[in-house]
């Protein structure tokens, strides 16, 4: 077979280190390359090219991921990765919306999908079906070729195809390498859902580029990772708050000595980093005070892959994302789209650079609108303090106007969330012909506890200026999030 012209060095040689553990089983960057290689023939038969046809891909992390995602690429496709806990309606707007022509999805799965994609008119295959063993000569890849196709979360409105070329994939990739030391000793477990950027680019690419080692995991198993960090494995870990809060939770209910072992473990690891929703003061410090390690958070999206990252050497500050990572540009607009020149004052953040994706699919207008004189509109605000950055939130769901005030959701729910009685609370913005936005705080509380509004006004007092303090309060079970972990606001407002 003739190797085309494309990334991830590391996956086009014959090294016999290990690239993968998928429970017993292990498989050297020998043996994937091999597999990919296969699969990329498969695709192709009689082609020379896939001349970027979207191939969708149903599966968790595991061998067939890798082999699916870098197949595609081999062959000169756009991988469309999708969530595996997606419903049958979200499907069919993906789907439709990438005009994929095959889907390729692990055994288990067939069932549920073969209606829909019999609809469609797509191919359902697994990846068994595809493998094949001839020799063929794969097209080479231009930096410029679109690579890649996620969907936005869809929390304001429908899903969004963001496609990126495999120079943002690059790009995206080797700023993490430089920017966390990347290398072939690191050993990390993946256990995110693969149809986000965090595991996709953070941990399964970054690993993979370097050389390092990735275990799969389908889900999030507490007991067994726990083993392997005891027995010191891993030496990087990353996850989204959600899971470091499963964890001391986790904590709580097993003996203090199995308790130790496992911080102990995580105490011994080089870099533990949170992300892809805001880590709460109270998190970052509760970890650091189990383990000894100080969380690195970072900030990125979908669009961008990861902008913006407090370093690897030097101070991590707690509710700061940190600083521009390499080759990336980053500046705060205001509202009359000037940049921001004095620290303290609010502004939206833009992105420059390689690692900024190239459009959303099929769809001009919402490509322009993200867009302002070559920079890419996040919608997210922040201040810069200190040359760190810190994210007040979303300008959709997170910044709250009351009553001539500019407010951060985040920065409130920071504070709540050190209250005894709250396990999670989400602050959202309510219309109100008074204040504007009312300040309401949706709060789910921990196992026997009870809160009532005057209680928590007057725990507030003193705590928060008095105008950033709730106006109304909401107690429910448990705060609707999605596969990441990070709630989804909007849908709070339907309840209140």
């Amino acid at each position: 077979m003739t190797m085309p012209k494309t990334p991830f060095p590391c996956l086009q040689n014959n090294s016999t280190r290990t690239a993968l553990v998928e429970g017993e089983k292990t498989y050297n960057y020998k043996q994937v390359n091999e597999r990919i290689n296969q699969f990329a023939a498969g695709l192709l038969r009689q082609k020379s090219d896939l001349g970027e046809e979207r191939i969708a891909f149903f599966m968790p992390a595991s061998l067939d991921y890798v082999t699916a995602m870098h197949g595609v690429w081999r062959a000169g496709g756009i991988a469309v990765p999708l969530n595996v806990a997606s419903a049958v309606s979200e499907l069919d707007h993906y789907l439709t919306c990438a005009n994929v022509t095959r889907m390729v999805a692990g055994n288990e799965y067939h069932d549920s999908l073969r209606e829909l994609c019999h609809s469609l008119n797509i191919d359902l295959v697994s990846v068994a079906d595809v493998l094949i063993e001839e020799s063929v000569t794969f097209p080479e890849i231009s930096p410029d070729r679109r690579a890649l196709m996620l969907f936005t979360s869809g929390t304001t409105n429908k899903p969004k195809g963001v496609v990126s070329t495999h120079r943002t994939v690059e790009a995206q990739i080797t700023t993490l390498i430089e920017a966390w030391e990347w290398s072939e000793d690191d050993v990390i477990p993946l256990f995110l859902p693969l149809h986000h950027i965090h595991g996709i680019i953070n941990i399964l690419s970054c690993g993979l580029w370097a050389g390092a080692t990735v275990h799969l995991f389908s889900k999030f198993d507490i007991p067994r990772i726990s083993e392997q960090i005891i027995a010191g494995t891993y030496n990087v870990f990353m996850a989204v708050p959600t899971i470091y809060v499963k964890l001391i939770q986790y904590f709580e209910g097993i003996e203090k000595g199995e308790v130790e072992k496992i911080c102990a473990g995580f105490n011994a690891m080089r870099l533990n980093i949170s992300g892809s929703a805001a880590c709460p003061v109270k998190l970052f410090k509760q970890w650091k005070e189990l383990t000894g390690q100080v969380l690195l958070e970072r900030y990125g999206m979908t669009e961008i892959g990861m902008g913006i990252s407090n370093p690897y050497n030097g101070e991590r500050r707690a509710g700061a994302v940190g600083q521009p990572l390499p080759g990336v540009d980053c500046k705060l607009f205001d509202d009359d789209d000037n940049p921001v020149v004095s620290e303290a004052v609010s502004g939206e953040i833009r992105i420059k650079g390689d690692n900024v994706f190239l459009e959303y699919w099929d769809n001009k207008e919402a490509t322009k609108e993200s867009f302002k004189d070559g920079w890419f509109c996040t919608g997210d605000v922040a201040v810069v303090e200190d040359g760190y950055y810190r994210i007040m939130g979303r300008s959709s769901v997170d910044i709250i106007k009351s009553g001539g005030y500019k407010l951060s959701a985040l920065e409130i729910e920071g504070v709540l969330l050190t209250h005894d009685a709250i396990a999670e609370v989400a602050v959202i913005g309510v219309e109100d012909d008074t204040w504007g936005e009312a300040v309401t705080a949706v709060i789910a509380l921990k196992q026997g506890k009870n809160l009532d509004y005057d209680t928590l006004k007057s725990w507030c007092d003193g705590k928060m200026s008095s105008y950033k303090i709730p106006k109304h309060l909401k107690i429910i079970e448990s705060l609707p999030r999605n596969a990441m972990g990070k709630v989804t606001k909007p849908s709070l407002k339907e309840i209140i």
